[in-house]
């Protein structure tokens, strides 16, 4: 993938890991100056809710919680959740959220972060917002 090119991730899985690994992967392609965009839809959504909705999201891989799986891995010098998020936002990672993955695990947009500047959409626009030479990855 060029420089010039774009990483889209849609992150569907509500699997602690895998949404942590999204952030992971956005990050880092913005801090290589491609241009991210993080489309969470599913039971993923669940990571954007207001007030530490991530300890909602599913467990990590090895079983265990999100909460304890996210100090294990600031104990093992690997960025923690709020980390990662943070510098998503501060690297102009674009975050989405679908509108029919709101609706239909109950959510309205009102209940999203204040601090991370979430877009709505739906399959169509992120389908739009994507470089049509960039990647698309399914998490």
């Amino acid at each position: 993938m060029s420089a010039s090119s774009g990483l889209s991730l849609v992150v569907f899985s509500g699997g602690f890991d895998r949404v942590h690994y999204a952030l992971v992967m956005a990050s880092a392609a913005a801090a290589t100056n491609r241009k991210a965009t993080l489309f969470f839809t599913g039971r993923a959504v669940l990571a954007l809710k207001s007030a530490g909705g991530w300890h909602g999201l599913d467990p990590a891989d090895d079983g265990s919680s999100p909460e304890d799986r996210n100090v294990h891995f600031g104990r093992s010098g690997v960025a923690e959740f709020e980390e990662l998020l943070e510098a998503c936002v501060a690297l102009g990672v674009t975050v989405m959220v679908c509108e029919m993955a709101l609706r239909a695990i109950g959510m309205t947009a009102s209940e999203l972060r204040d601090d991370v500047p979430v877009q709505t959409g739906g399959v169509v626009t992120l389908l739009n917002g994507a470089a049509a030479d960039g990647d698309m990855l399914f998490i």
